[in-house]
């Protein structure tokens, strides 16, 4: 995921203003920034590095203009250097593309474009755009006639925005399955990948539909990419640049939290790779987890996973206490280390000292980060930036990499139940209100218990973790049938219970469990199907879950309301959730 913004203005200020715009879409990414203006030659500052980083460096407000182009990048094509960085050129310099989305195709276009004689100077997909325009401009078309032909050659999804130096004062943008939003000001016109970047300048906002373009020179003209007329409605948003930011929520993590399903959605599609990497590991005897804090709770789900359905001996261990088993590894062991950065140091760490021993494997979200250049082979997740310190939509992106990895080693069935698995988070976040009342019960208490059995007992130590994290509050999580052997004894009247039990072959045991806790006065709450009564009747509160969903692939769904719950209560006791005390986003010291 990654931001652009484009706009025309009155005077010669294009760059302070890009760059003000593009700074409230780095949420979207902080690989890397770029901004072009032109003037009317096309001139370009652009580098690897957060957005302060790079203009601390580069003082990229400093371009002349009216017109131009920025970007902050999430890498996904190549990793996050100074030639990756957007915008990219055509060969002359005279064409400047930024671009939000993937092109599927761009290596077929790419070598028919470079048997033409153009040349490439990036590993990106988006670098094809500029050169497309190119060879059709030159050809006779204009800027608009030649991104419109561009456009329906290539494969994929895209956001962009495209200048010329041949056609000062006007900037041609297009949108298909990426967002892209028109801002209208008084003589003034801008693009952006979402309304906070633009929200400081106006507030009258179209919103483009997929295979949209709109030219913009001096007015506002949207057409279809066959060139017809799209007529289009002027919306007046009322939100205040800060609220906008977070897209109208209140925290990121509640807006990450709702990104849950894209992000499983989104990792689904890279089916392709991980049967590649499966292929390129070969055949395992064992298999051991590394992970630190939520990843350590996606590793747990693993090992339920391989054990229960591939039969492989599974080990999982926290990085930071790797060291004490790395000598235990051998050439058959396939070693999974699983990172949201990419540079976890614990993590990191024993990484480095399981590559000589055996086969590693990298799961991580971060393009280019050091887990990926250290790893024997990597597999990304598909989460985006997760700005939350709380993680949330990367620990389902992390499970779903995890389901397809043993899908791909010996449980294709698996494929099918996972494709069905984001209609039924977004059916879970219509509990939402539900969840919000509830929590309002339980702002004020001192303890909470979390318990499970199988599958569910990651989920009840990850629902634990969300509730410490961001509300203070003493959590634990337990397997359920480990509460007779000491945890029974913190038990008291009003101490709250999440019962976590969905349909499967725990079920009947887990009831059990919940009328142990109540018969010591706790407050349960039941997390279940909708269809079971029974656990019904036992809770005292309940929130309720799709039938579809059995023990397997409950981790992926039972999270959502727990982390719900975890915000609201943090919320109701007037804390900042995306900032926890004491807590980073990345943990790069051990």
């Amino acid at each position: 995921m990654c931001g652009i913004v484009a706009c025309i203005l009155k005077d010669n200020r294009a760059a302070p203003v890009l760059l003000e715009c593009v700074r409230r879409l780095e949420y979207r990414g902080y690989d890397s920034v770029g901004i072009a203006t032109a003037d009317p030659m096309i001139n370009i500052k652009k580098d690897r590095g957060k957005i302060d980083e790079v203009d601390s460096e580069l003082d990229l407000a400093d371009l002349p203009g009216s017109m131009g182009i920025a970007h902050v990048r999430w890498a996904t094509h190549g990793l996050p250097t100074a030639e990756n960085a957007h915008p990219h050129t055509d060969c002359t310099g005279e064409i400047a593309v930024v671009h939000n989305g993937i092109i599927e195709n761009y290596l077929e276009v790419k070598e028919e474009l470079e048997s033409e004689g153009h040349v490439f100077r990036s590993e990106t997909d988006t670098e094809v755009i500029p050169h497309l325009i190119e060879k059709y401009m030159d050809e006779g078309m204009d800027l608009e006639a030649a991104t419109a032909t561009a456009l329906r050659k290539l494969k994929g999804a895209y956001a962009i925005a495209a200048i010329s130096s041949r056609e000062p004062g006007r900037v041609v943008g297009a949108r298909k399955e990426s967002p892209l939003i028109v801002g209208v000001g008084d003589g003034e016109f801008f693009l952006a990948s979402d309304v906070p970047a633009i929200l400081n300048h106006t507030k009258n906002i179209i919103y483009l539909d997929d295979g949209e373009m709109v030219i913009i020179d001096g007015d506002v003209r949207i057409r279809d990419l066959d060139g017809n007329t799209v007529s289009k409605e002027v919306h007046v948003i009322d939100w205040t640049a800060d609220m906008a930011e977070k897209a109208g929520y209140d925290h990121f993590m509640i807006k990450e939290i709702h990104e849950e399903p894209g992000a499983v959605r989104d990792t689904l599609t890279e089916m392709d790779d991980v049967m590649r990497v499966v292929k390129e590991i070969g055949e395992v005897e064992r298999v051991c987890f590394v992970a630190c804090g939520t990843s350590y709770h996606a590793s747990l789900v693993g090992k339920y996973l391989f054990e229960s359905i591939l039969g492989i001996p599974t080990d999982v261990i926290l990085a930071s206490e790797f060291r004490y088993s790395a000598r235990a590894l051998t050439d058959r062991t396939l070693a999974v280390f699983i990172s949201q950065s990419g540079e976890t140091a614990d993590t990191l760490n024993a990484l480095r000292s399981a590559n000589s021993r055996a086969k590693t494997l990298a799961i991580v979200n971060v393009l280019g980060s050091s887990a990926t250049r250290e790893a024997q082979h990597v597999l990304y997740t598909r989460a985006g930036p997760e700005i939350g310190v709380a993680a949330t939509k990367t620990y389902v992106s992390q499970l779903t990499i995890i389901y397809m990895l043993v899908a791909a080693m010996g449980a294709p069935e698996l494929i099918e139940k996972l494709e069905k698995v984001p209609a039924i988070m977004e059916e879970a976040l219509g509990d939402e209100d539900n969840i919000r009342a509830l929590s309002s019960h339980y702002s004020n208490v001192s303890d909470f218990f979390f318990i499970g059995r199988g599958f569910s007992y990651p989920t009840a130590l990850e629902g634990a973790l969300k509730l410490k994290e961001i509300t203070y509050i003493h959590g634990e999580g337990y397997a359920a049938g480990e509460l007779k052997h000491g945890p029974l004894a913190l038990i008291d009247d009003g101490v709250p219970v999440v019962a976590i039990s969905p349909p499967g072959p725990c079920h009947d045991k887990t009831l059990s469990n919940v009328e142990e806790v109540r018969a010591r006065g706790a407050r349960v709450i039941g997390v279940g199907s909708t269809l079971d009564e029974a656990l019904r009747k036992e809770a005292d509160d309940f929130i309720g879950l799709s039938p579809e969903v059995d023990e397997v692939l409950s981790p992926l769904v039972y999270i959502v309301p727990l982390q719900l719950l975890s915000y609201y209560v943090s919320v109701e006791r007037g804390l900042d959730p995306d900032k926890p005390k004491n807590l980073a986003k990345c943990v790069t010291v051990e």
